[in-house]
């Protein structure tokens, strides 16, 4: 026996793994993956593994861990910050489609409990498929993407009652409907404040304990263990395992540890996350798409058009335009995990019937299936269905912007206003440089204008809102940005109509900058490498080391490891052939105590006549970008020009000696 239940979790794997692989081949989601493996070697497909208590259990415990890792990432902070859309746009939409789909399912004959619980099934969306998609296609900040991350965070909230409700055996008997709803929920009440208070009373005085060891398995199994433990007190109560796990997560979210805390259990959620999948998949009957096709297909139709008007109704409501709440309702517009997660322990309770549940949990599969090409394709779907709406509100938003940036010339374009754009901005205005910044947070934009900062809301990487900020006519572009897929976005639309205008990027760590480099960018600032560089420079100040020396030191790191250096300026490894002569292209030339150029003033170089610009010069570890031509150089001066490859070899043979 125990021997037949290995080889079926063996089996699991195998192919998990191989379709897995094939999703990740194709770009789609895993979890579509995963819902296929279920579907195929389930009882009703080819039946290769039997719908037993083991995997039963294991779909239990997905849905611990997968309740645990939200609760986990789930930040009242964040909420505060995003309560118009979390608790308006987000409460409507529960709330709405929750009482619609109730009213329509209790019609058809289900009770109101079962109808209660199939409105909130309905209502919710895939957090982690949507997250995922808007991330990769660079529009988790836009507005219709923070619209959807707000109502995502209320979906995730309204979880607790749907498991509290679905939970409560009693309430399938249909006796006493409203008092056993108010039990379910007094004891959901308790349980939460149960948990809160052994929260603050235990969990963090324990991880503190913990802490001092240092030892990372100690610390897994104490989240393991308290995990567990949350889950454990919520089924003595008579509820749900995963709504322990759920609000556990949400307490050691709001410690110093979550991050420590996520990265140690991410193995043990990923793999039972795709067990949990699986066991859905396990659960659909094919055998009955036969007789119940066309069901399925009236119930995915109205799943996906209803929520995508109802939502585009709500979002027209909190008077954001009709492109935008269009493409909200399209982000929004499946199912998601919760719902299945719902719809499991309905099923496995009884209380909607088998032949309701097959029909909506092959809706759900199918809208899960469909969701990522929705969603991938939301701006072409609303620019082709309301061409004249998209166009208004693109040309309001640009002539925004060319209102703002009119009257500019030589300026700095900021894409991205935040921590580090307004940092930049602040010395640009002491310095006396005029700019304009673009940013798609609408509450950051409204109070940099109210502040009569020179700030629009745009897309940075539409090259036609860039053209309105003067692209053209800027001294150079600033990519500050959080996500390195914006960046590269923006890169390449810029070297696409400007190939000279120096652009530099700031990115997280390092492991972007060979692919932001590729791309065109002229500097790529690493926040990690740039603050080692720092501290390593503070210390060795403080260890009396000569300032001429740390100076030296850090150059030398920054020329060994900024890909700048060692892409955009070829050494001798690079045949200067290898190079399009008609292209221009930079190079740095380092200036020693025997050069010419050493000697002598920058208006003395007379680069001109080599059709050679000086972009920028390297002087006692500063960078001046607009050297006076009464300057004089030195030795260990770094000269950074511009020019084709041919013309640069000329004037680099004229400044070492003439």
């Amino acid at each position: 026996m125990e021997q037949n239940y290995l080889n079926e979790i063996l089996i699991l794997f195998a192919v998990a793994v191989a379709m897995v692989g094939i999703c990740l081949h194709f770009e789609m989601p895993p979890i579509l993956g995963y819902l296929a493996i279920g579907v195929m070697v389930g009882p009703y497909g080819f039946a290769i593994v039997a719908d037993t208590e083991h995997t039963r259990a294991l779909a239990e415990f997905g849905v611990v861990f997968l309740l645990f890792t939200i609760g986990l990432e789930f930040s009242l902070s964040h909420l505060v910050r995003m309560r118009g859309a979390v608790l308006g746009l987000g409460g409507a939409q529960v709330i709405g489609t929750t009482l619609i789909v109730t009213i329509i399912a209790s019609y058809l004959g289900l009770s109101l409990e079962a109808a209660l619980v199939l409105g909130g099934i309905i209502a919710m969306s895939s957090t982690a498929l949507v997250i995922k998609q808007l991330t990769d296609q660079v529009e988790l900040h836009t507005r219709h993407g923070r619209n959807a991350v707000g109502v995502l965070l209320c979906q995730d909230l309204m979880v607790i009652p749907c498991l509290i409700l679905v939970s409560t055996p009693a309430l399938i008997d249909g006796e006493g409907a409203i008092n056993m709803v108010l039990v379910a929920f007094g004891q959901g009440i308790l349980a939460l404040i149960l948990i809160f208070v052994l929260g603050r009373w235990v969990l963090q005085p324990t991880f503190h304990l913990v802490a001092r060891y240092r030892s990372m398995e100690l610390f897994t199994l104490t989240a393991l263990m308290i995990a567990l433990g949350a889950a454990w007190i919520t089924h003595q109560l008579g509820l749900s395992l995963a709504l322990g796990a759920f609000v556990a997560g949400m307490m050691l979210g709001e410690t110093e540890f979550r991050h420590q805390i996520e990265a140690e259990i991410r193995p043990f959620r990923d793999i039972l996350l795709g067990l949990f999948f699986i066991t859905i998949g396990m659960l659909f009957n094919v055998q009955l798409l036969p007789d119940i096709w066309q069901w399925v297909l009236l119930t995915l139709t109205a799943l996906i058009v209803f929520k995508m008007l109802f939502i585009t109704l709500i979002c027209r409501i909190a008077k954001w335009n009709l492109a935008v709440s269009l493409r909200t309702g399209l982000v929004l517009a499946h199912g998601g995990e919760f719902g299945f997660a719902i719809l499991t322990l309905a099923l496995t309770g009884g209380m909607i019937p088998n032949d309701y549940g097959q029909v909506v949990l092959a809706a759900l599969l199918i809208s899960m299936a469909l969701a990522p090409l929705i969603i991938r394709y939301n701006g072409h779907l609303v620019a082709w269905l309301m061409p004249q709406q998209v166009g208004e509100s693109k040309q309001g938003i640009k002539d925004k912007i060319e209102n703002t940036a009119h009257d500019l010339n030589n300026h700095i374009i900021l894409s991205g206003y935040g921590r580090i754009g307004q940092n930049i901005a602040q010395m640009l205005k002491e310095e006396g440089f005029k700019y304009v910044a673009l940013d798609l947070d609408p509450v950051l934009v409204q109070n940099a204008v109210r502040a009569k900062e020179p700030v629009s809301y745009g897309d940075s990487t539409s090259l036609e809102l860039l053209h309105a900020a003067g692209l053209e006519r800027a001294a150079a572009l600033v990519i500050s940005v959080e996500d390195s897929a914006t960046a590269l976005k923006i890169l390449q639309q810029v070297r696409r109509s400007n190939a000279d205008i120096p652009v530099l990027v700031r990115t997280a760590d390092e492991s972007h900058m060979q692919e932001l480099m590729e791309a065109g960018a002229s500097e790529v600032v690493p926040e990690t490498l740039e603050a080692s560089l720092m501290i390593a420079s503070s210390l060795l100040f403080m260890l009396k080391v000569p300032p001429s020396r740390v100076i030296h030191k850090i150059r030398d790191v920054r020329n060994q490891r900024y890909e700048t250096f060692r892409h955009l300026f070829p050494g001798s490894e690079i045949s200067t052939s290898a190079w399009v002569d008609n292209e221009a292209h930079m190079r740095a030339i380092e200036l020693s105590q025997s050069s010419w150029a050493s000697h002598h003033t920058v208006g003395e170089l007379g680069l001109e006549q080599y059709n050679v610009k000086l972009l920028a010069l390297l002087h006692e570890g500063k960078r001046i970008s607009r050297p006076d031509t009464d300057m004089q150089l030195c030795a260990s001066d770094t000269l950074i020009l511009s020019g084709s490859p041919s013309a640069l070899e000329l004037a680099e043979k004229s400044l070492i000696s003439r």
